[in-house]
């Protein structure tokens, strides 16, 4: 069977954007681009309706309870008689029930340490990190069942110049300012009230830092409250959810993922992508991805002492050696994780389901 032949659909239950959406969205246009036709299915209202570019359709997904929800996907999945069903996290895949040995194949894919009662329905299992693949396995889910597939970013554009050099008037840079950049939802698994307080007590740098955080979530106030109590509050910038980050990774110097639990850490991978030197916390996903002191640096959870000596030394480094964690970072992320590896593997598993399905 060749990949053209197996249709899928991607069903995802989010209201809101973020990392898990983020690489939704990038596989579903994956997919379509290298001949695996993808079919989107999102939440009615969600933010990702928009963003599927023509290639989708909204379905009910209310909670489990709904029968009008589960009725809502039956209905779309007999209508457009997929291959594959592939739900995303627990909302989509506790409303879809597909029966086994017959088409479509059911494709769970979870990018974190769930329990794994409300995707054992599933045919098959994918897990994004081997951790995750670990975790099910001990609970009890086959191995055969369970499969390892890892995220991928998209390849880099260029930015242009200008872009960059808007950001640094907006946010009042220097011309010898340095940029620490951090991404995500304002949720207390990100940890970014650490990276405040760490950026707050940051020894002596070559040159003035900044720090930017990009995102939006339930503690952007009690973040902004925080960052007015800091003493360095004036080089402090949060700038909100920007759906184009490009110009912000141009604009940085390093990059920091400060998470108190983070399975991957798409973040990583996206500023790996654009060439940027990586510091993480010791989160599932960051040990798993950085092998420390050659392509990033590692520091405890909620140790902001400890960020912050680490990213002053990382800062006061050569320009040659902070340039060259970047590079291994890219380098790592071209053998492990780019968007051809990525959806040869899906469309592997397809196939592989296929053989076994009527």
């Amino acid at each position: 069977m060749s990949d053209s032949e197996i249709r899928t659909m991607q069903i995802i239950g989010s209201a809101r954007m973020g990392g898990a959406e983020n690489f939704f969205l990038r596989l579903h246009k994956a997919l379509n681009e290298s001949g695996v036709p993808s079919l989107a299915v999102t939440r009615k209202g969600s933010e990702l309706t928009d963003l599927v570019q023509g290639s989708g359709i909204t379905a009910r997904m209310g909670n489990v309870f709904d029968p009008f929800s589960r009725w809502s996907l039956s209905r779309a999945i007999k209508l457009h008689r997929p291959d594959i069903v592939q739900t995303w996290m627990g909302r989509a895949t506790r409303l879809v029930h597909l029966k086994p040995k017959l088409r479509p194949a059911h494709v769970a894919r979870l990018g974190g340490f769930y329990d794994p009662a409300q995707y054992r329905h599933a045919h098959a299992l994918v897990g994004n990190t081997r951790g995750i693949c670990d975790f099910l396995i001990r609970q009890g889910v086959p191995a055969d069942k369970v499969h390892f597939i890892g995220n991928f970013v998209q390849p880099t554009p260029q930015v242009a110049p200008e872009l960059v050099q808007q950001w640094r008037e907006k946010l009042g840079l220097g011309a010898d300012d340095r940029v620490i950049f951090a991404l995500g939802r304002l949720h207390p698994n990100k940890g970014f009230d650490t990276l405040i307080a760490a950026f707050s007590q940051l020894p002596p740098t070559a040159g003035v830092p900044h720090l930017v955080i990009a995102g939006d979530g339930p503690l952007a106030e009690q973040l902004d409250k925080q960052i007015s109590q800091s003493p360095v509050a004036a080089r402090i910038h949060r700038v909100g959810w920007q759906q184009q980050t490009d110009a912000l990774f141009a604009l940085a110097d390093l990059f920091v993922c400060p998470s108190r639990h983070e399975p991957l850490g798409n973040v990583i991978l996206e500023a790996w992508g654009h060439g940027l030197p990586v510091l993480s916390t010791m989160s599932d996903g960051a040990l798993e991805l950085i092998t420390p002191d050659e392509n990033g640096v590692l520091t405890p959870i909620d140790e902001p002492e400890a960020m912050a000596a680490a990213i002053a030394s990382l800062l006061n480094l050569p320009c040659t050696q902070l340039v060259a964690f970047g590079r291994a970072g890219a380098a790592e992320l071209l053998r492990h994780h780019s968007q051809d590896a990525v959806v040869a593997q899906y469309a592997a598993l397809y196939r592989q389901l296929m053989t076994t399905w009527v």
